[in-house]
């Protein structure tokens, strides 16, 4: 009877991890308590877990300094594509108003040229008139002249 009372007891005792040494005049049973993790364990497994926290901080800054480096190109590049745009506008607007100025000279020639002629024209005509004018008087003159001597011949 004890060796069925037993069985269900060794069977328990089996599964707690226990040792059953036995010989034909006794038995003697040895209980294995679970192993417990040494504080050892504990200590290494913060420093892994700390080591993977610096690990993962020190990837986060990467990132951030690799993000701020692409933002700084990308400023950077704005920048000079923007002072590109702004050199290729100035050199435009100076080819611009060099064909103006040209343009305002050419026909500044072209007024003079025109004044000249219109003044020269003007002269001419002038001339001309004062010419006409003077022979003119000169005809008149001379028909004057000779209407009183012929008129004073005929009184006398």
């Amino acid at each position: 009877m004890t060796s069925m009372a037993l069985t269900p007891a060794l069977t328990k005792l089996q599964n707690a991890r226990a040792i059953i040494g036995h010989t034909p005049l006794r038995s003697r049973v040895f209980l294995g308590a679970p192993p417990r993790p040494l504080q050892v364990a504990k200590r290494h497994l913060a420093m892994a877990i700390k080591e993977e926290a610096r690990n993962a901080t020190g990837k986060g800054a990467d990132a951030a300094k690799q993000g701020a480096d692409a933002a700084k190109r990308a400023g950077q590049e704005a920048k000079n594509e923007s002072a590109n745009a702004a050199d290729e506008a100035m050199r435009k607007t100076k080819v611009m108003g060099d064909k103006v100025a040209d343009a305002a000279q050419d026909m500044a020639g072209k007024a003079k040229e025109t004044a000249q002629e219109a003044w020269g024209s003007v002269k001419d005509t002038t001339q001309k008139m004062k010419d006409t004018v003077m022979g003119k008087a000169e005809e008149s003159k001379e028909a004057i002249k000779d209407n009183i001597n012929r008129n004073m011949n005929t009184k006398n």
